[in-house]
């Protein structure tokens, strides 16, 4: 569907999100009157506010039940319905990926990764430990483990330079699917001086589970998210079995 024949709503939306996007409104920012919108657009206030609702469900704006839409603070969200890298997710939302690498090593893998990774007690593993920036900000911190028939053509790569799935890919070992699981904890001392934050302030984290084209397990990441920078969105239908499953901690 072309610009000119998207609904008036979906281009009354898509020009104001792009004026959050751009910086020209900034968060706090009093939007301009449903009348003035209006005018602006030559439609009636039902596109406006149809407009609106979405852009507050996605949080760019803020507001409503009597009180006027401002500016919200958008935080950019990860679909977990698609399977995307880093490096990707960052270039759709407009930024600009960055990797620092702190730890690219074979070690003896830990009882919990070996078990996920169906190795045995012990097995040698390839580790990667990297800081993720966007717009050279540190906002996440990732330690992977790989199994070793993958994770060797880590070696002949520099992490720092793009994505380790693209170059997995390249080798004709693509991850193709994987199972995440979020949860909320506090930053260690090491996640503290990597991101650049307080030791116990809180971190959203990712756990996911990737596997190949057989559904061999052959990746587990744990990826620890600064919660101002990151959220996760997850898109179903109703006749749709549900992806998500909430355990208690009891």
């Amino acid at each position: 569907m072309s610009a000119t024949t998207a609904p008036v709503s979906q281009r009354v939306r898509a020009e104001l999100r792009q004026r959050i996007e751009r910086g020209e409104w900034t968060p706090g920012m009093s939007l301009p009157s449903e009348a003035a919108l209006c005018r602006e657009f030559g439609t009636s206030r039902g596109p406006v506010r149809r407009a609106l609702s979405a852009l507050r469900a996605e949080g760019f704006v803020v507001g409503g039940r009597g009180r006027p839409p401002v500016v919200g603070k958008v935080v950019p969200a990860q679909s977990l319905s698609t399977f995307k890298s880093f490096t990707e997710w960052a270039r759709e939302e407009g930024k600009t990926p960055g990797t620092r690498t702190l730890v690219l090593e074979r070690r003896a893998s830990t009882s919990t990764v070996a078990g996920l990774l169906e190795l045995d007690e012990g097995a040698v593993v390839v580790d990667l430990v990297r800081v993720r920036l966007l717009d050279d900000v540190p906002i996440m911190i990732e330690r992977a483990s790989f199994v070793p028939d993958v994770g060797r053509y880590l070696f002949g790569f520099d992490p720092d330079s793009g994505s380790v799935s693209a170059e997995l890919a390249r080798h004709g070992a693509p991850l193709v699917s994987a199972r995440h699981t979020i949860d909320a904890v506090a930053a260690n001392r090491l996640d503290a001086e990597a991101l650049g934050i307080a030791a116990g302030a809180p971190l959203l984290r990712e756990r996911r589970l990737s596997k190949d084209a057989s559904g061999r397990p052959v990746e587990h990441a744990e990826a620890r998210y600064r919660s101002e920078f990151a959220t996760f969105r997850v898109d179903n239908r109703a006749m749709d079995a549900s992806p998500i499953e909430v355990r208690s901690s009891e």
